[in-house]
């Protein structure tokens, strides 16, 4: 997963990963976008210290610690990953509103297409920028799209300090229950 050079890391920028989907999940995972971690090896939360698949983990969502590279597990466990905006870039902050905005509307026709019970936005800000919702809050959402209820996670980088990787297994957690019980 390491070893990559800066440049082959710049090369990476802009580069789309494809979606790992499929119809009916129980949960889609949304990453606000790929990194360029993500984007040069083509796996979602790729980057050393994303704790993405710890917590996944953690939670009970996988029955043992899976590798970015093991993504394509995840459909058998009824679980997904796409992204609010497909391009990737170094940090999150090099995306404009007009991105977001549009990424949420390209997200909610693919959650109408693939009516997944759950979507789940890893990240408070990332859902507040693309689906207008100043105070929204970590946690289950009013929102539904269709008949796809939402829920918004911590956002499982590194540099969210905020929430430590149990406290995140908590929430993420909780989002399980529900889903086990739709």
């Amino acid at each position: 997963m390491t070893g990559f050079t800066q440049e082959q890391l710049a090369a990476a920028r802009d580069r789309l990963v494809p979606d790992v989907v499929a119809d009916g999940l129980h949960v889609l995972f949304c990453g606000i976008n790929p990194g360029l971690m993500t984007a040069a090896t083509g796996h979602h939360f790729a980057r050393p210290g994303n704790r993405f698949w710890p917590v996944l983990h953690l939670s009970g969502f996988t029955p043992r610690l899976l590798k970015p590279s093991e993504q394509d597990e995840l459909l058998s466990y009824g679980l997904g990953i796409t992204n609010v905006v497909a391009r990737a870039t170094a940090r999150a902050d090099e995306l404009s509103a007009q991105e977001y905005r549009e990424g949420g509307r390209l997200l909610a026709s693919k959650v109408g297409r693939l009516r997944p019970r759950w979507l789940a936005v890893v990240g408070v800000t990332a859902y507040r920028a693309a689906f207008d919702d100043r105070k929204a809050q970590v946690g289950p959402q009013e929102r539904t799209i269709g008949d796809t209820r939402v829920w918004v996670l911590p956002n499982p980088s590194g540099l969210n300090a905020h929430w430590t990787a149990a406290t995140m297994a908590e929430e993420y957690g909780r989002l399980r229950v529900a889903a086990d019980d739709t």
